[in-house]
């Protein structure tokens, strides 16, 4: 069976904050997950979190744990991680916690130093995730055949 692109959109109710562009929060491609980067905003006000970097950095892991959730997967099955600092001098602080993100081996990692991100953001990380059980079986139960999740089309 050949493979097909499936893009699946959530809701706040979901704990994923509403999409504030054009975009699926995550899409799949076989058995990898891409999910659209995460910006540290409340699922329920939309609104960019109170603090600093340690804090948003929290709310992202939160959205991002909310976008994986239907699939049956976590930050561990995370192959890829992209993140995006607008302040490189909290570097550091930012590794301490990112380090107690994950109890399996860390994954591929990219940071960017960024003048700027959307709503204010002092960080915003997107993900490619590895699905373990995926099957191109469609006998097969889909873990992202949820009520709650959005499929957002078929371009084929």
């Amino acid at each position: 069976m050949s493979q097909r692109r499936r893009s699946f959109s959530f809701t706040p109710e979901q704990g994923v904050p509403p999409a504030v562009a054009p975009f699926s929060h995550v899409t799949q491609w076989g058995s990898l997950l891409f999910v659209t980067g995460q910006m540290p905003t409340d699922p329920a006000t939309g609104e960019l979190v109170a603090g600093g970097l340690v804090e948003q950095a929290e709310q992202v892991r939160l959205n991002l744990l909310a976008c994986l959730a239907p699939f049956g997967v976590d930050l561990d099955d995370a192959l890829m991680v992209r993140v995006y600092l607008t302040d490189f001098t909290e570097f550091e602080a930012f590794n301490a916690v990112y380090r107690t993100w994950f109890t399996a081996a860390l994954p591929s990692r990219t940071c960017v130093g960024t003048t700027g991100l959307a709503v204010g953001a002092q960080v915003e990380i997107d993900l490619i995730v590895g699905l373990p059980h995926a099957t191109d079986d469609p006998t097969v139960d889909d873990p992202a055949e949820d009520d709650a999740a959005v499929d957002t089309g078929d371009p084929a």
